[in-house]
């Protein structure tokens, strides 16, 4: 008979919990956005409705791999967050900031020649 997860992890160390906490934010903390979506209960056919477009765009969008970033901000803000753009350097990370204050666009454009 199956147990719930709950269990299991309730018959773990603290320390062993920790580490499961831990694995649990490395691996949330870098996802596609297809998983980002799902992480946050969104169906294509939601995300679209805020966005105003089709749900065949939200998916081609999420097979992308180069999108302008007003895109990317907009799909991020449908769900609820905001886009930073930071760069990583041996001496410490940088905001980039000239992107935000970007013209506002609501469209998303499921053209792949973006």
């Amino acid at each position: 008979m199956a147990r719930p997860f709950r269990e299991l992890l309730e018959k773990l160390s603290p320390e062993s919990r920790l580490e499961v906490d831990e694995k649990v934010k490395t691996l949330l903390s870098e996802l596609p956005l297809t998983e980002l979506r799902h992480a946050r209960h969104l169906s294509q056919v939601q995300l679209a409705d805020v966005l105003h477009v089709k749900q065949a765009s939200i998916s081609k969008l999420e097979r992308r791999t180069d999108m302008y970033i007003s895109t990317l901000r907009n799909f991020i803000r449908a769900m609820g967050g905001e886009l930073e753009i930071i760069a990583s350097f041996p001496d410490g990370n940088v905001k980039i900031s000239q992107f935000e204050n970007l013209g506002e666009r609501v469209f998303i454009s499921a053209d792949v020649n973006h």
